[in-house]
C-alpha cells in the first residue's frame, strides 16, 4: 500500500482489523524489523489493526530532497497518520531510531496516542551512554556458514549468536538493510539526525501505559539514557535485560513477548476506565 507525501511514496503494509498500532522500525532497516517483532505477540492478541511503515529512504519508501532533518522525518509520520488513522485514538511502538520519532509524535499529539512502546529506544541523537561491546554466546561454527556480508552484519549486532537470533536477523532486518538508501541516510545522519526542539522533549510529560525495554549489552544505544527520562513517564515500566543487545526481541523472545502483552493489558484497562 502507499501514501504520498509531497512528491514521495512512503510504503506501508496492515495486518488485522481493530484498535490502530503504528510501527516505526529503525534505522536502516525497513518495516519487516517490526513484523518479526510484534506479530508474534499478536498470535493470541488479534483485535488490533497493526500498521507497518517504511520510512522515507528505507524499504519501499523513497527517498526526497524534501526531507532533511528528523523534524521533516516527523512530518510525514503525521501526515500518514492523518491519512490512515485519522482523529482514531492509537498505540505506537518505536524501535531504535523509530522509538526517538515516537517521543516526536507524544510531543505533538500526546492527546490520540493511549499508549507507546520503546524498543531500544534512542534517546539522545548525539552523545550517547553505552557499554562496551561484549558477546555473551559465541557461535564460530554458524559464523562460518555465513557469507561476509552476513556475518560483517549479524555480528554487528548480535550478543546471542545462536540458530534463532540468526535466522530472526537473516528474514526480519537483513532484507531492509540491503534496501536502505544510504547516500541518503549517511547525509540524513551527518546534517539533521535530531530534532531541532530536541530541549523541549525534556519537558513532555506522557500519563498513559508506556513500556521501555532495553538490553543491558546493546552497544547502539545503550539503556541509561532511557532511565534518565524515566519521571517523564509516570504510568511507564523500565526493564533493563541481560543477555539482550540492540535485537533484544530476539534474543529474549519469551521475556519480549510477555511484557508487550501486559501493557497491552495495562493499555487497555486504562482506556476501559475513562
Amino acid at each position: 500500500m502507499w501514501f504520498k507525501w509531497k512528491d514521495i511514496r512512503v510504503n506501508y503494509e496492515i495486518i488485522g482489523e481493530g484498535k490502530p498500532f503504528l510501527m516505526i522500525h529503525g534505522y536502516t532497516p525497513d518495516h519487516r524489523l517490526m513484523v518479526g517483532c510484534m506479530e508474534p505477540v499478536f498470535e493470541s492478541a488479534s483485535h488490533y489493526k497493526r500498521i507497518y511503515v517504511d520510512l522515507p529512504g528505507m524499504g519501499l519508501s523513497e527517498r526526497g530532497e524534501a526531507i532533511k532533518n528528523s523534524d521533516d522525518m516527523l512530518e510525514v509520520l503525521k501526515s500518514f497518520i492523518q491519512d490512515t488513522i485519522g482523529n482514531e485514538p492509537f498505540l505506537v511502538a518505536g524501535e531504535s531510531y523509530g522509538g526517538y520519532l515516537t517521543r516526536g509524535l507524544i510531543h505533538s499529539m500526546s492527546d490520540q496516542i493511549e499508549g507507546a512502546l520503546f524498543i531500544c529506544p534512542l534517546i539522545k541523537a548525539y552523545k550517547r551512554e553505552v557499554p562496551p561491546k561484549e558477546i555473551l554466546l559465541k557461535n564460530p561454527a554458524l559464523l562460518d556458514q555465513l557469507s561476509d556480508q552476513e556475518r560483517e552484519m549479524y555480528e554487528s549486532i548480535a550478543v546471542v549468536q545462536d540458530e534463532q537470533t540468526w535466522q530472526h536477523f537473516k528474514t526480519y532486518v537483513i532484507p531492509g538493510l540491503l534496501k536502505a538508501d544510504m547516500v541518503f541516510l549517511e547525509r540524513f545522519r551527518n546534517e539533521g539526525y535530531g530534532f531541532t526542539f530536541d530541549e523541549a522533549l525534556a519537558y513532555d510529560v506522557f500519563k498513559k501505559p508506556a513500556l521501555f525495554l532495553n538490553g543491558r549489552q546493546d552497544t547502539s544505544v545503550g539503556y541509561k539514557d532511557a532511565w534518565g527520562i524515566m519521571d517523564q513517564y509516570p504510568r511507564g515500566t523500565y526493564v533493563a535485560l541481560d543477555r539482550a543487545g540492540h535485537s533484544l526481541e530476539a534474543e529474549q523472545s519469551i521475556l519480549f513477548k510477555a511484557l508487550v502483552k501486559e501493557w497491552l493489558f495495562r493499555c487497555e484497562e486504562a482506556t476501559d476506565n475513562l
